[in-house]
């Protein structure tokens, strides 16, 4: 995938996981923020901080949370960034990452 595709790819990916967190932010209590192709999330309440970023060298996105680096690629077949370690994708590790931040589970839609 060359460098145009893979941030068509990211930005996508990111806009859409932006809508559902932004979906979710008032029910769970955070307050999520996409600018400059990168999306972060604040928590207050215990306070905590996840980013979300492309990084297009490597065509991986990244997410940074509970002092974690989470490193995902682009899986064709199933046509969505996934963590190859376990084959979550972006969505679920967010979901899951954002359960252990508040304490309760998460589901974005």
């Amino acid at each position: 995938m060359d460098e145009r595709e893979f941030q068509q790819k990211a930005d996508r990916a990111l806009s859409e996981i932006y809508s559902a967190v932004s979906r979710a932010a008032d029910d769970y209590g955070f307050e999520p923020d996409f600018s400059s192709g990168a999306l972060s999330i604040e928590f207050d309440e215990p306070p905590g901080r996840f980013v979300l970023s492309p990084n297009s060298p490597v065509r991986q996105i990244w997410v940074s949370a509970h002092a974690t680096s989470f490193k995902l690629d682009w899986d064709e077949s199933r046509k969505e960034f996934v963590l190859k370690t376990d084959g979550r994708t972006l969505r679920e590790l967010l979901e899951e990452a954002i359960g252990r931040q508040l304490g309760q589970p998460v589901q974005l839609t």
